[in-house]
């Protein structure tokens, strides 16, 4: 039995293979659903072999729970509920949760910069003593 990592040649030849049934699937869901969930369990065989992750297109199109392919609109549902993209499995049941908080935050960062830019030619500063009861306004 060997110890150590695998070489490099083959760890890209496993994430090849990973992509190529993946994408199979997707294309073979259509007509013969049953042969997708094999290539998804194939390709989670390869992942688990060569102990690598799953590629990050990939991972969110089988589930968790069942190891099935999901094809949105037919076995499986997306809601955007609180902040999260909730992803429930119509073959078990499942459900998985992602947060979007960072995008969230993001776009209201933009937001504000682009409120701070457009304001730029102005020369009132707002200032706020302790506990936020008086606002004073100065000129510059």
């Amino acid at each position: 039995m060997r110890r150590g990592r695998r070489p490099k040649w083959m760890l890209k030849i496993a994430e090849e293979r990973i992509n190529i049934l993946f994408s199979h699937a997707d294309e073979q869901f259509s007509k013969r659903p049953d042969r997708s969930h094999r290539y998804v369990e194939m390709a989670r065989n390869i992942s688990k072999k060569y102990n690598l992750k799953m590629p990050a297109t990939w991972n969110r199109r089988f589930c968790h729970s069942c190891h099935r392919f999901m094809k949105p609109g037919i076995n499986c549902r997306i809601r955007l509920i609180d902040s999260s993209v909730v992803i429930k499995c119509l073959e078990c049941g499942n459900i998985s949760k992602i947060p979007y908080t960072k995008e969230k935050k993001e776009r209201r960062r933009r937001k504000i910069e682009h409120y701070n830019t457009s304001k730029k030619g102005t020369d009132e500063q707002i200032t706020f003593n302790h506990h936020n009861k008086h606002r004073k306004v100065k000129n510059k």
